[in-house]
């Protein structure tokens, strides 16, 4: 995980619709960037909907939420069509942006090891830089905690 104060790494990585998004497009505006393991498993789907949820409370503070997993874009497509989530989500096959921030790790479930992506939160501010990081969230509790420590 990058620390807090360490210039966020920039990235250009596909939307929803195919459109190519890069970090630089948010400058000037808080961004809360959080990865997540596979669109609709429980605990993304719980994340997702409670940052869409909070949305409009997170658009008043000027932040803007990504959300990256390694999922395809069509996978993005459904999940957010199913959910109704107005953010940006980005499709990172390729692991680019998730190695660049330090989120594929070795996992163990029921004593299986295997690589995939720690859910890990990060604000971003204006400039550029990441504010604070927050890793192994607790996908419920998380879009609530964030939006509490936008200023």
């Amino acid at each position: 995980m990058l620390e807090a104060g360490t210039k966020a790494p920039d990235f250009t990585l596909l939307d929803k619709e195919g459109k190519e998004i890069s970090l630089a497009d948010f400058r000037g505006k808080k961004v809360i960037l959080y990865f997540y393991p596979r669109d609709n498993t429980p605990g993304c789907t719980k994340q997702a909907c409670g940052f869409a949820e909070l949305y409009p409370h997170f658009q008043e503070k000027g932040a803007e939420i990504i959300g990256i997993s390694k999922d395809s874009v069509s996978s993005h497509v459904k999940f957010a069509e199913k959910y109704q989530l107005p953010f940006v989500l980005l499709s990172d096959p390729d692991l680019k942006a998730i190695q660049a921030y330090d989120v594929w790790k070795e996992k163990n479930l029921y004593g299986k090891k295997s690589m995939g992506v720690v859910r890990t939160t990060y604000l971003i501010n204006q400039d550029g830089v990441i504010e604070k990081a927050f890793g192994k969230v607790k996908a419920a509790e998380n879009p609530a905690a964030m939006l509490e420590i936008i200023s």
